[in-house]
């Protein structure tokens, strides 16, 4: 079977922009990009975190800025494109996580959830893609997670803003894909982050965050579209979601007891 995307031949001068690049898996990958080769704008709020997420390589550009200013998007795009010439991949790892069931769900906290994980992808899109399609290449990478393929509590917000960026990965394929762009839906079981520190249960087939690089490096190196990690892990979760809600259902109030 061919690939969905076309795949990369060469990580060498690719302009990449990562947004979230300040810890976790965006600041892993970042460090892995750079190592192949790319010239990577690293964009989060901590300037200081990014400058040690660099360490100084040659071919990194800081672009620090709070992803919840529409503002900032384009004059950051401006400066990174007049640095690089362009961008040919924009990766969107932000994100917000408060581990919380139906019950404890606080307005402001789902809102500021809401705004990080899924509305400033929109306000990301809506500044990159003209750029992209006037050119006609370029590729859109969307950190999604397997906590987006079925309800699970504890994750009353997160899950349903990850399942919103399951949907809008899989439309944007269908309206990029035969405009010359690339995209790319990645969807990781548990990396080790600040973000699963906050989990109190035991996460299985828990990764290194460089682990979690490495495979949507390769991913992306393939021509994915979905990329997900680790297998053994998500080709699970992908079974229970096939299943009826009759027996989904238990099955998933069974594992949240244990």
């Amino acid at each position: 079977m061919h690939a969905l995307n076309a795949p990369v031949r060469d990580w060498a001068e690719l302009r990449v922009w990562i947004v979230g690049a300040s810890s976790g898996i965006g600041a892993a990958l970042a460090q892995e990009a750079l190592q192949a080769g790319a010239r990577v704008a690293l964009s989060a709020r901590r300037a200081e975190r990014l400058q040690t997420v660099a360490g100084g390589h040659p071919q990194a550009l800081i672009a620090a800025f709070d992803i919840l200013d529409q503002q900032a998007w384009g004059r950051h795009h401006d400066a990174i494109c007049e640095q690089f010439g362009g961008i040919d991949l924009i990766v969107f790892c932000a994100a917000d996580y408060r581990p919380e069931r139906s019950w404890d769900i606080k307005a402001d906290r789902a809102a500021h959830t809401l705004a990080t994980n899924l509305g400033s992808v929109y306000t990301g899109l809506a500044t990159v893609l003209p750029a992209m399609l006037e050119r006609g290449s370029g590729g859109i990478a969307i950190i999604a997670s397997v906590a987006g393929y079925f309800g699970l509590p504890n994750a009353s917000v997160y899950g349903p803003s990850k399942a919103a960026l399951i949907n809008l990965a899989e439309l944007l394929y269908v309206d990029l894909r035969p405009r010359g762009l690339n995209v790319y839906l990645i969807n990781p079981g548990f990396v080790q982050t600040p973000l699963t520190a906050k989990n109190d249960f035991t996460m299985p087939a828990l990764q290194t965050p460089q682990a979690a690089a490495r495979a949507i490096r390769d991913g992306i190196t393939a021509g994915r579209f979905e990329i997900h990690f680790p297998r053994r892990f998500t080709l699970a979760l992908k079974l229970v979601r096939w299943l009826p809600y009759r027996l989904r259902f238990p099955l998933i109030s069974r594992l949240v007891r244990t």
